[in-house]
Order: C-alpha cells, then sequence, then structure tokens
C-alpha cells in the first residue's frame, strides 16, 4: 500500500490516501494507460519475477501448449497477476481511502474471479477503510453484487458507448455509493441531462483528461460543461481533476467558490471538486 497523488483517492478526513495493488496487469489493451507504460518499463522486472499469472482459457488444453503459454504470460508484465503479499499489510490506524487496483481491473477481463472475492472479503473485513473500486468492464460486476458499504463502485466511460454500459451495469447492482468516471474524456456524452435525473443511478462523478496531456485528446470545453451543468441539476456532486485546469475558464460552473483580489481584497479560485456526502 502506499500513499498517492490522485486528487480523488482522499482519506475519509480530506488527507491524501492511498493506493493498493494485490492484481496488477490488465487485458482492456487502453492505448492511454499509464499502468501498462510503468509495467513494460520502470516495473518490468519485478512483475515478470511473479509466476501467478491467471490460468483463465487454458485449463484442458495440451501440456505443452499449456507450458507454452504460462511462459508467455509470464513474460508479459502486464498480464494479470496475483500478489498474495499484498493482502497483509498492516490496516490499523486512522481510516483510510484505498484506491484499489489502479495498476489492474478487479473486474477485468482475464481477472479470475477469486482474485477478487479475496480482495472484497478484505474489504468487508476492514470496513474502517474506503475503498475505491473503477472498472472498464461494468457487466461483470453483477458477479460481486451487493458490494460492502465500504466500497465506492465505479465505472470509466470515456465515450458516450462506454456510458450507456455503466448507466446499465450500475442499475443493476447494489452498492452504497456507485460513481461515474469520464476519465479520460473523449468525446462528447450525448442526452446527458435526462440521463444523470432521472436515471437516479450516479452517486458521484469524476471529470479528468488523458495524462500526459495531449493537444490530440484534450476534451472540449463544451463537453466538461454539459456534464457538470447536468450533474448540478441532478444534485450529484462533481470532482474536477486538476489536469482540466489549463482547459477550463476561472468561471461558474466548473468554480465552486472564490473569494476576491479586486482593489487590494486577494483572491483564489477553487475548482469544483466534491464528493459524495
Amino acid at each position: 500500500m502506499n500513499k498517492t497523488k490522485i486528487e480523488w483517492a482522499l482519506n475519509p478526513d480530506g488527507s491524501p490516501g492511498y493506493t493498493w495493488n494485490p492484481i496488477s496487469g490488465c487485458l482492456n489493451n487502453c492505448p492511454y494507460c499509464y499502468a501498462r507504460r510503468l509495467a513494460n518499463t520502470r516495473l518490468r522486472e519485478r512483475y515478470q519475477a511473479n509466476v501467478k499469472v491467471s490460468l483463465i482459457n487454458i485449463q484442458g488444453v495440451y501440456e505443452d501448449t499449456m507450458n507454452a503459454e504460462v511462459t508467455r504470460r509470464c513474460k508479459d508484465p502486464f498480464y494479470p497477476r496475483f500478489w498474495p503479499d499484498k493482502l497483509y499489510h498492516p490496516w490499523g490506524g486512522k481510516p483510510k481511502g484505498i484506491f484499489t487496483c489502479d495498476m489492474s481491473d478487479l473486474f477485468g477481463i482475464g481477472v479470475p474471479k477469486e482474485w477478487a472475492e479475496k480482495v472484497l472479503n478484505l474489504i468487508r473485513l476492514h470496513d474502517q477503510n474506503r475503498y475505491y473500486l473503477l472498472t472498464k468492464q461494468p457487466q461483470n460486476l453483477i458477479k460481486f453484487s451487493p458490494f460492502p458499504d465500504n466500497a465506492w463502485v465505479g465505472v470509466s466511460a470515456t465515450t458516450d458507448d462506454m456510458l450507456s454500459s455503466a448507466i446499465l451495469y450500475l442499475h443493476n447492482i447494489e452498492a452504497k455509493v456507485k460513481y461515474i468516471s469520464f476519465e479520460p474524456l473523449l468525446e462528447q456524452m450525448k442526452d446527458l441531462s435526462f440521463t444523470l435525473k432521472y436515471s437516479h443511478i450516479a452517486d458521484w462523478v469524476i471529470i479528468g483528461q488523458q495524462t500526459p496531456i495531449r493537444a490530440a485528446t484534450t476534451p472540449k470545453i463544451e463537453w466538461v460543461r454539459e456534464i457538470v451543468e447536468a450533474c448540478d441539476k441532478a444534485g450529484i456532486p462533481v470532482f474536477l481533476k486538476n489536469s482540466l485546469k489549463p482547459v477550463l475558464p476561472g468561471e461558474y460552473p466548473f468554480y465552486k467558490s472564490a473569494t476576491g483580489a479586486l482593489f487590494g481584497i486577494k483572491w483564489d479560485m477553487y475548482l469544483k471538486q466534491e464528493f459524495p456526502k
């Protein structure tokens, strides 16, 4: 478990939270994935040394073929791996906010169900902590519902089609806090005002742009504005990531509060970064 600079992954008291990766690796093949970059560079040797890779879809084949496939998966530093030692961190102390599996997808392709169940059992056991879960495979969430009350269950929606899936599958699960992460926001979301107001699905929304920042994937101001205004109408708290500051004008609805600096009065503007109550 490590301290994190991810702005929204905070402890319940508002201080910087943690990341925890009992599983690493992912088969979603997102072209912008920072975790895959790390796995193939700085973390490559460490990950390849762990041979506890997922064996999904290779049982029942010939032994030579199976051995060759296991070897291939072990050589791939970003193939899903389990880290049993990560289950035994010291969990005491003040309540923590923990982004779980930011180097993987807990409910992702190729992740055995028993791995996810071990993680969820530990989350359930340590109910003093808040665990942020985020997936790009929302169709798998129903297998684990109902979720522990201290698990905030989120779905990434970078496109309008992904948003439709997020709404559909979040509707089918039980979780105390459900959220949608528009990060990176890659296109305009259609009919969002109606969807958020009347679906009663999302308790929280996060918006951010691709990191590292690239001009080709910078979201349009109008896209962000539409989401923020739809959330305001629906009473949904919005967290705008700091990566959006170069894009957004210093005005409502992007900035929630400000104090002045006109005629000798000091002022500061605060990006809207809200949390569920």
